[in-house]
């Protein structure tokens, strides 16, 4: 079940989601996503009213997440994709560096505190696309590697599930219910421990397939430290979602 109610407070307006999934929780969470997007995970079957009416009694801090979503995005710009600028990658900052009509030195890489980037036409879309092919190669292969690594470490995964790259706009992830892993190539420019979190995340669905307080005693399990790399991946949303 997917409805989209709204909810008023002093006089302003919003919508949020509802999202149930079958689950046996009872509990009914509300989550403000780093863009703003208002998540309620619900068991399924809940009262739509007692949905409403757990909402309302969080609305000032709904809007007050809201708010500083709101104001986080406020002031970024798009990439221009021109020598200079900068890109991130794992967490660190490079210098972009055009190298137009020099193709002959074949693909993207990084040199430095550069990323070269050959463009015969040295045109932002030429560079982007460069950059962007780049970026989910190193993604998939970073990603499948950490994969790796968690499987060895959590008692529930029996074998590595099969994932692959998506871009998401308000996700940085997910796990569909036949168990596979999705993640957005947006997030290799996070650091490292960052982009462990919100593997160790998705692969925690594969045992709560919601936001119960079950799922989070399951992440505090095998990572206390989660809460620190979430809001340090928060705060850096707008930054990294950039394009």
């Amino acid at each position: 079940m997917t409805v989209d109610p709204v909810l008023t407070y002093g006089g302003e307006t919003l919508s949020y989601r509802v999202q149930t999934d079958g689950s046996r929780t009872t509990k009914i969470a509300i989550h403000v996503e780093p863009d703003g997007e208002v998540i309620v995970d619900a068991p399924d079957g809940a009262d739509p009213a007692e949905i409403r009416r757990a909402v309302h009694k969080r609305a000032r801090w709904v809007f007050a997440q809201v708010e500083k979503a709101s104001e986080r995005f406020r002031h970024v710009r798009d990439k221009e994709y021109v020598s200079g600028e900068e890109v991130l990658y794992l967490g660190r900052r490079y210098v972009l560096k055009v190298i137009k009509g020099d193709t002959h030195r074949g693909a993207v890489k990084l040199k430095g505190n550069r990323l070269e980037v050959p463009s015969r036409s040295g045109s932002p879309e030429s560079v982007s696309a460069g950059v962007w092919a780049w970026y989910r190669v190193k993604a998939r292969d970073y990603f499948d590697r950490r994969l790796a690594e968690w499987e060895q470490k959590l008692p529930w995964i029996s074998s590595r599930p099969p994932f692959r790259l998506q871009e998401m706009e308000k996700r940085w992830g997910s796990c569909t219910a036949d168990g596979a892993i999705i993640l957005n190539p947006h997030l290799i420019k996070a650091p490292r421990e960052c982009i462990d979190y919100v593997i160790l995340h998705e692969l925690a669905h594969l045992r709560h397939h919601n936001h119960s307080p079950e799922f989070w005693k399951t992440i505090s399990f095998a990572d206390p430290d989660w809460q620190r790399k979430k809001a340090l991946l928060d705060g850096a949303a707008e930054q990294l979602t950039a394009k």
